[in-house]
């Protein structure tokens, strides 16, 4: 997947999570990093609990939600830490 592919993805799957996670507070910039981490974290998920090789492969629907559950669970588990501010 290109680097363009990656932001695409990235925005409209943190864009996504971040409506869906805290009411969508976050500006560009936020949205496409967190789309990206979730990217590779629910590619990471995806591969490992259910064998789905190549999760993210594009600019298609399967890599956007794939994304963002990734890009949930992320913003969750950096909310559970303690002493982070929430994202």
């Amino acid at each position: 997947m290109g680097f363009l592919s990656w932001i695409i993805v990235g925005l409209i799957a943190g864009w996504l999570a971040n409506q869906f996670m805290r009411g969508g507070r976050g500006n560009l910039v936020t949205d496409i990093v967190v789309g990206v981490v979730g990217g590779l974290v629910g590619g990471w998920l995806a591969g490992t609990l259910f064998g789905v090789p190549n999760a993210v492969n594009g600019v298609n629907f399967v890599s956007i939600v794939v994304a963002f559950l990734g890009a949930v669970v992320a913003i969750a588990i950096v909310r559970a830490l303690p002493g982070r501010s929430p994202l």
